[in-house]
């Protein structure tokens, strides 16, 4: 099926970036010193589409003190030839090169991409052995996860992927073969898969207790499609099956992705960009509701940029998130910033952050 692409977004569906119109609002940073590590972000240059490593150090050089960030898979940089299976590898050798150019220092003293989550498809089952193993290879002691191509709702209204994957992947025996074989390697396991999923995500973790799983963008909250206009009764949905994972106790959530066009926001339509405290108040419900249920102990603030930067500047994005943190005690701040992200992804790269480390 041929989906339409929407006035002003990109052709692979994200909210196309405006760098003149979010030059418009500019916040010096909260708390300047707090370290940070962005747990979820990607690097990218394709149609229309271009952030590579300069444009993520030039946001991220917006006066937050971030440290070190996380690389999370979108099919940026394959291999032209060769397997199927293995032409993920070239995204994997294409981020590790900058994070070694970013480990070098002659780019600043921010760690770019000390952690990396690769793609590896987990329904080869017990055929991902010799993959994971190469993407370890390839990447050593960076390479810390994997995540898969899951999210899918049925309405063509609702989509974030560059390509729309096969319905059904979460629920095949073999994901679940492949998500063990992961746990054996010590990595993790991150998924993005909307609030109809999440269902699907709990059995996942509860079949694989001894794999850390975590959760993208707040559990996939929709507001289109067919919850356009119905906000309450998505939310009052969502809450549910996100408190029932977070009953898991292998089960993490990365608080972030919130200004994704399927979320339902639409501060990207406005003539201004929104300020902090307006991005405060529009998802304090969602942030505050899972904090209380995880614990800062099992969350993360993540940027998701380029993808949000479609709606909201990368300072402004973290000074929201650290008006949503105000009534956090300092362990609590310390640990949704950045102790979470490298206890969990269990980085190496990270100034400043040497006592979060396990």
């Amino acid at each position: 099926m041929t989906i339409p692409i929407a006035p002003g977004l990109t052709p692979s569906r994200q909210i196309a970036v405006r760098p003149d119109w979010l030059a418009q609002r500019r916040e010096e940073p909260l708390d300047p010193a707090l370290p940070i590590v962005d747990p979820h972000h990607h690097l990218w240059d394709r149609e229309a589409e271009r952030y590579l490593l300069d444009d993520l150090l030039r946001d991220a050089g917006e006066g937050h003190n971030v440290s070190a960030t996380v690389f999370v898979q979108c099919g940026a940089m394959y291999r032209a030839t060769g397997p199927d299976e293995e032409r993920s590898l070239g995204e994997t050798e294409f981020v590790n090169g900058i994070a070694a150019a970013s480990a070098s220092g002659t780019y600043g003293p921010a760690r770019a991409c000390a952690g990396i989550v690769g793609y590896v498809d987990l329904t080869l089952g017990d055929r991902v052995v010799p993959l994971l193993e190469a993407h370890v290879a390839t990447a050593r002691s960076r390479f810390r996860g994997v995540r898969n191509r899951t999210a899918w709702h049925p309405s063509p209204a609702v989509r974030s992927n560059l390509l729309r994957p096969p319905p059904g992947s979460l629920e095949d025996p073999r994901f679940v073969e492949g998500a063990r074989r992961l746990a054996a390697h010590g990595l993790v396991l991150d998924i993005w898969a909307y609030q109809t999923q999440l269902p699907l995500v709990h059995a996942v973790a509860r079949a694989v207790p001894e794999l850390t799983v975590v959760a993208n963008h707040c559990g996939g909250l929709l507001g289109v499609g067919p919850y356009g206009g119905r906000r309450e009764e998505a939310f009052a949905e969502w809450r549910r099956e996100v408190l029932a994972l977070a009953a898991l106790p292998n089960t993490v959530m990365k608080l972030g992705g919130l200004a994704m066009e399927v979320g339902g926001h639409e501060f990207h339509l406005r003539d201004l960009p929104p300020s902090s405290a307006e991005l405060e108040q529009a998802w304090r419900p969602v942030v505050h509701t899972l904090i209380e249920a995880y614990g800062a102990g099992r969350c993360m603030f993540e940027s998701n940029f380029p993808v949000d930067k479609g709606m909201c500047g990368y300072g402004v994005l973290w000074n929201a998130f650290k008006r949503l943190a105000a009534g956090a005690g300092e362990a609590e701040r310390a640990a949704l910033f950045a102790g979470t992200a490298t206890r969990v992804y269990r980085l190496r790269e990270a100034p400043g952050c040497e006592a979060l480390r396990p």
